[in-house]
């Protein structure tokens, strides 16, 4: 259990959250959201130890172990991948270090003799002889085949290192889970496997989530960051989000009787203040009026972009027609005899382990890429507007955000293009901040609204949602669900996918595919397609072997 008592924390004039009062608890799983910079990610840093607080006081119950999920994906380039998950479990790790320098040697003294029966013994007490096995079938949940697990972390590459990472500090049942975006370069697959795990760890979590569906699955409590306040809520995300909504609109409710109050009080006051026998009464509307603190109340902190895809024209039937696109890469078959009709009124989420297949064929169909063989169509009616997944190629120049911004606008207007960028939250000065210097959510809010600008009625987006907040995720899910045109997406947002696709289609080894006019939990449930993934992947195995 953690207890934290009065703590504050201010960087400068600026709070990031005053007199905190909360206890967290074995057996639930607390999510903590709030807007970007709110101040997330510090108050997790906080719990754990690593970031000092102002003042207060946070207690950890006698004996439990804290586990972190670590942000430096290059700290343990020199270890193996199995001995960076055994790093998880400190107690266990020192031991089985000094196990085998005991052994190592020539020849032991009694004295060594003794230390390795005591060695032996704390081992197999803390799960010693398991643990390498369970240490395998964690990182075989989060995606790592056992060739992986047999190599060297500065031999993996970074989405790899972050799976081996999230493994290590689930690794060994500790007391408390301090988790920080776990979702993070996750597919659907893994992250499922990590919702089950949560839901069955019998100790205390808390998460740090963009991911929705994910807050929603795993999460008994919701701990709220906004104007400095950390206010806990029973329930998961969408509990949180309805008891928000009315809770803000109670509180705009309030300050709108405050402000008719004001506005009678300031009119009774400059009617009457002259008048002597009306003076009293002013004077005491006027204490009254000094005590209506009408910024007391706040609604939200949180902004929400503006989203919406306006198309110039209606689409046609004929969408796309794909035809036996074959193409590899240096390592492998990515698309082979690929071949899909796409139609009017479609929103096709590409889904499945296959991620590289689903880059390749939206580059290709966007003519980023050429492929080895094979044609697609595009009807006559058709304008698509394309949101690649690697994004630093738009952002390489000093121009400012409107500068930038007005290369795809076709209204040149200053003031038009800077109202533009105040919907997507660039207002004043930041919208003359330049290009090469912006954060990665920033960079896709600017992506954004240049295929706004487009008037496309095709979307092709690669996944959209990485490095936005929750705020811009739900303003973007909204917008594409209102958008009448065609869309062309992949996500690792269940929600996002479900809220949105009216098709599914995923790709497998070997070129194989499946496609389903269903929303996405009926696909995930549906046991013809549960079989054929099933064989389309041992097909695959028995051609490697």
């Amino acid at each position: 259990m953690i207890t934290v008592s009065d703590v504050s924390l201010a960087f400068g004039e600026r709070v990031l959250f005053k007199d905190v009062n909360l206890k967290f608890t074995q057996g639930n799983c607390y999510g903590i959201i709030g807007a970007n910079g709110a101040g997330k990610s510090t108050f997790l840093k906080v719990l754990s130890g690593e970031q000092e607080h102002d003042k207060g006081e946070i207690v950890v119950s006698p004996g439990e172990r804290i586990a972190v999920l670590k942000q430096d994906h290059f700290a343990f380039e020199a270890y193996s991948v199995m001995e960076t998950v055994m790093m998880g479990f400190p107690k266990l790790y020192n031991i089985m270090k000094e196990r085998e320098a005991l052994y190592a040697k020539e020849s032991m003294s009694d004295e060594d003799g003794i230390r390795a029966g005591e060695l032996e013994a704390e081992f197999a007490e803390l799960g010693g002889w398991e643990a390498e096995a369970q240490a395998s079938q964690m990182l075989s949940g989060l995606g790592l085949d056992e060739a992986d697990q047999g190599k060297m972390m500065s031999d993996l590459d970074e989405s790899r290192k972050v799976r081996v990472l999230l493994a290590q500090a689930l690794f060994g049942n500790p007391d408390i889970l301090l988790l920080d975006e776990p979702t993070n370069g996750l597919d659907l697959e893994s992250i499922t496997w990590l919702e089950e795990f949560l839901i069955d760890f019998p100790n205390t979590v808390i998460v740090v989530s963009h991911d929705r569906h994910f807050l929603n699955t795993v999460c008994t409590h919701i701990c709220d960051i906004d104007y400095g306040r950390i206010t806990l809520y029973s329930g998961n995300y969408d509990f949180w989000y309805q008891m928000s909504q009315m809770l803000q609109r109670q509180a705009r409710e309030q300050l709108k009787k405050r402000e008719e109050k004001a506005k009678e009080l300031k009119e009774f006051i400059q009617r009457f203040a002259s008048n002597a026998s009306k003076s009293r009464q002013a004077t005491s509307r006027k204490k009254v009026l000094e005590k209506l603190d009408l910024e007391n109340i706040p609604v939200t902190s949180r902004k929400f972009p503006y989203v919406a895809f306006k198309p110039n024209r209606e689409i046609g039937n004929n969408v796309l027609r794909v035809e036996k696109l074959n193409f590899r890469s240096p390592d492998a078959v990515l698309l082979q005899d690929f071949s899909i009709i796409v139609n009017k009124g479609d929103k096709i989420a590409f889904v499945g382990a296959e991620h590289q297949s689903k880059t390749a064929f939206f580059e290709i169909i966007a003519g980023e890429q050429k492929a080895d063989s094979g044609d697609y169509y595009w009807g006559q009616t058709v304008s698509f507007s394309y949101f690649p997944k690697e994004n630093s190629r738009f952002f390489n120049s000093d121009l400012s955000i409107t500068d930038w911004l007005k290369q795809y606008s076709p209204d040149q207007d200053d003031t038009y293009v800077r109202s533009f960028l105040g919907r997507m939250l660039f207002s004043g000065d930041e919208a003359l901040k330049p290009v090469n210097v912006l954060s990665g959510g920033e960079k896709v809010r600017c992506l954004l609204s240049k295929m706004m600008l487009s008037g496309a009625n095709v979307l092709i987006m690669d996944e959209p949602t990485n490095h936005l907040d929750l705020e811009a995720i739900t303003a973007l899910n909204e917008g594409l669900e209102a958008f009448t045109g065609v869309v062309l997406f992949n996500s690792h947002d269940h929600e996002f996918i479900n809220s949105i696709a009216n098709r599914i289609i995923e790709i497998l080894p070997g070129g194989m595919l499946i496609d389903r006019m269903m929303p996405f939990d009926d696909y995930l449930k549906d046991d013809s397609v549960k079989a054929i993934r099933a064989e389309a992947y041992h097909h695959a195995e028995r051609l490697q072997i």
